[in-house]
């Protein structure tokens, strides 16, 4: 290229930048920031925060850490019933976490099969074993008669809370 062109390439491209200010406000030159931060848990001056193994693993430990907390096939191309997946999920945690008051100390695992629902969590052995066994068929019957399929619930027990507790931060 000669100068001659070089000279029009720029005169052009400051006449375009006067024209059009949001051409001339899409050149950006900060640095890129690659930093993973959201999803984390901020550390406290104390470190006295607990964080059970799933919530101390960050998201983008998942399949290699940590599992998902809903498996279902719905998600993959040509699924179907992406949405109603997606609600009956969200409605069976609270369902779990206000039935199950309290109890439940980790997060909530949800494994479609087929027609077939399982439910897994681990709850603190805080009631009677009476009690624990009719909230697991209230919870089983009600939620097999709500989404029409049958519901299992795999339940572990802990003595406390501090049983879950991977570590502090």
């Amino acid at each position: 290229m000669n100068t001659s062109t070089v000279l029009k390439l720029v005169q052009s491209s400051n006449i375009l930048a006067k024209c059009s200010p949001v051409l001339a406000s899409q050149f950006h030159t900060s640095s890129a920031l690659c930093r993973v931060v959201s999803g984390k848990y901020r550390i406290t001056k104390k470190r006295d925060r607990p964080l059970t193994y799933e919530m101390a693993n960050a998201p983008h430990y998942i399949a290699h850490r940590k599992s998902w907390n809903s498996w279902n096939t719905s998600s993959l191309k040509d699924g179907l019933r992406k949405s109603e997946t997606a609600v009956e999920d969200e409605f069976i945690r609270r369902f779990m976490n206000g039935t199950w008051h309290g109890l439940v100390c980790s997060e909530i695992i949800i494994k479609r099969q087929f027609n077939h629902i399982r439910i897994a969590a681990i709850v603190r052995r805080a009631v009677s074993p009476t009690k624990m066994y009719f909230l697991i068929g209230y919870s089983e019957e009600l939620l097999s008669t709500w989404i029409q399929c049958p519901v299992t619930l795999e339940l572990q027990t802990v003595d406390s809370y501090k049983d879950v507790i991977f570590k502090y931060i």
